[in-house]
């Protein structure tokens, strides 16, 4: 689409997610863009109607109705371009319903090739299901009737660099994905579409093997040498097949990709693609994470690398029983500061499992509810770190062995060098105050050094990726006015001392010139009030053997500016550590709580 970004003055986006389809309005108000007006409707993939584009209509025509602008005819279709109060200027839209875009890649070595097929599989926006490696210990049959169980949207295949002259274990992969002659998930009148990007001296064994039984494409290696990861045309190869191939099938989406102005995206690809867009601009390294019902992604971005990660079993609703599962009981009752017996507790969470739509009534099922969700964090964000990892093979101290074994001291994620955690999902953007917000993405990711909180305010970040395409600045300027709220920055030394010991001294000097000094001591945590409008400087003087982002026992100025929570001073200690004795966890929770004002002091006294 040629449109100049000047003429760009009304933008209609839709995200068509698998329950629900949120419209948005974005209009250039003066000399900024600002989200306006937000309508939604049920998803209309299924039977009765399936067709995704009456979810759409419906969704639209809430949004007109709310802002007064016509922005549909009388045969339903967009008015464009805008004129007036009517219509629209763009129409761009993402997508997850059907389940969003499921694959399975394949590759010799598990840690190495098969590791980056996955690696650019995620990026694209998919879900992986499975990972296919000659090295992962199972049987030909197995993985053959794994593949055929599956039933993946798209496969990708890779191994060996470019300079690999032996290549019978890329062919032999290529046979067993013919021998498995897998069928995709979506209709039977088209053929499986299947990525190769392996090492160049395989291609015609591969065509050979794949080019009568798959839509079969042919792209750079992912890794042409062992120190170089060649993402890019991967990921750009699989948004192209997704939406010639993939999206097709669903009900309504051909009509769908005809109306809009830029192709539709996969919804967890556009989410990614607003964070890549803010750490570049900002030059900030940012963790962001979508907690929904039935996954959890998980993204940054580390000194311009970015990863992200989808845990398809850890969810607030469908997946709930699996958080607790693999948490474990204890893990998740360490966060709840009352007696609970273990069998209420698994009903209650059995009950969310059948009933996901439902929403806390009482303070004890929110308390459990945000207690199971900083589990689901966790646990998301430790398969992260282990994922987002330097390149094996690439470090020329250590040994062919080595680059086989991968654990989390090759892990990219730098807490100390974090800026932004930016928190999406319902139990983080919708949680009744942000201060629980706040302490569920403090207890989960526990950051280092000076870390700004924030979190998406109605669940916008995935209209923005896909308008940070066409109109970067009209993306970024949303994004920081109406759809990050920020909570406000956290300070944590990190060190070892002894409860009540003072670890760090805190001067505070606010734009009016007036100073406040604060002294932390282990164990404890403090919340300074510091709006989300204003700036200060901090001078934070560790105690010895202490480090809040200079070195261990180093002074440290820098420029700070507020959020809703306010400032927050952390000294709680890495890993944070809670009694073992139930009745000082439980005191110990409650003057947390407190100091946050999280929950009504007198609600949290009765339980």
């Amino acid at each position: 689409m040629n449109l100049n970004p000047d003429d760009i003055k009304v933008i209609v986006a839709t995200d068509c997610g698998s329950t629900t389809t949120k419209a948005i309005l974005f209009e250039k108000v003066g000399e900024e863009y600002r989200q306006t007006f937000r309508g939604e409707a049920p998803t209309t993939v299924e039977a009765p109607i399936e067709d995704v584009t009456r979810g759409v209509v419906n969704a639209l025509q809430e949004l007109q109705e709310l802002s007064g602008r016509k922005l549909l005819d009388t045969d339903n279709q967009i008015i464009r371009p805008a004129n007036g109060v009517d219509g629209c200027d763009v129409y761009i839209s993402t997508s997850s319903a059907g389940g969003g875009l499921q694959m399975m890649v394949a590759g010799v070595v598990r840690s190495m090739t098969a590791e980056s097929a996955e690696r650019a599989a995620l990026g694209a926006g998919a879900i992986v299901m499975d990972v296919i490696a000659a090295n992962d210990k199972r049987l030909p049959h197995q993985q053959i009737e794994r593949i055929r169980h599956l039933r993946p949207d798209m496969i990708v295949l890779a191994g060996l660099t470019d300079d690999t002259e032996k290549i019978n274990h890329v062919v032999s992969l290529a046979e067993l994905l013919a021998a498995a002659d897998p069928k995709p998930r979506l209709g039977s009148t088209y053929k499986l579409p299947l990525i190769y990007a392996g090492t160049k001296a395989a291609r015609e064994e591969v065509q050979n093997s794949l080019g009568e039984r798959t839509d079969l494409d042919i792209v750079d290696n992912l890794r042409p040498v062992l120190e170089v990861e060649n993402l890019g045309p991967t990921r750009d190869k699989i948004h192209d097949q997704f939406m010639e191939h993939v999206m097709q099938q669903a009900p309504g989406y051909k009509k769908l990709m005809a109306w809009t102005d830029v192709p539709i995206m996969p919804t967890p690809a556009a989410v990614g693609l607003i964070i890549q867009q803010i750490a570049k601009q900002k030059n900030l390294n940012v963790v962001g994470v979508d907690i929904g019902g039935a996954t959890t992604d998980v993204f940054s971005v580390f000194f311009g690398e970015f990863n992200r990660t989808v845990s398809a079993n850890l969810g607030m609703s469908y997946s709930i029983a699996n958080v607790f599962k693999e948490a474990g009981l204890q893990n998740v009752l360490r966060w709840v500061p009352f007696s609970i017996d273990e069998r209420d507790l698994r009903n209650a969470i059995k009950n969310k499992m059948i009933r996901p739509t439902t929403i806390p009534q009482r303070l004890a099922d929110l308390v459990l509810e945000q207690a199971v969700a900083k589990e689901a964090l966790r646990l998301a964000f430790v398969q992260h770190r282990a994922f987002a990892s330097k390149l094996k093979g690439v470090q020329t101290e250590r040994t062919i062995s080595d680059a086989f074994d991968q654990g989390h001291d090759d892990s990219i994620v730098d807490m100390m060098a974090l800026d932004l955690i930016v928190g999406s999902g319902g139990v983080l953007s919708h949680a009744p105050r942000r201060t629980q917000t706040a302490m569920s993405l403090l207890d989960a990711y526990q950051p280092e050094g000076i870390t700004m909180l924030a979190v998406d305010s109605i669940f916008m970040m995935p209209h923005l990726g896909v308008l940070s395409e066409l109109h970067p600045k009209a993306a970024t300027e949303v994004f920081e006015k109406d759809c990050m709220i920020y909570l406000g920055p956290c300070i944590a030394p990190i060190g070892k001392g002894k409860e009540g010991k003072l670890i760090l001294t805190t001067t505070l000097i606010r734009e009016d010139g007036s100073k406040d000094k604060f002294e932390l001591n282990a164990g404890d945590i403090m919340l300074v009030p510091l709006a989300t409008d204003e700036t200060a400087k901090v001078i934070l003087e560790p105690a010895r053997g202490f480090n809040v982002g200079a070195g261990r026992g180093k002074r440290l100025e820098q420029s700070i500016h507020g959020g809703v929570v306010g400032l927050m001073l952390d000294g709680r200690g890495r890993p944070l550590a809670l009694p073992d004795d139930e009745g000082a966890r439980a005191e110990t929770l409650k003057k947390w709580m407190k100091t946050f004002d999280a929950y009504p002091a007198d609600e949290l006294e009765k339980l």
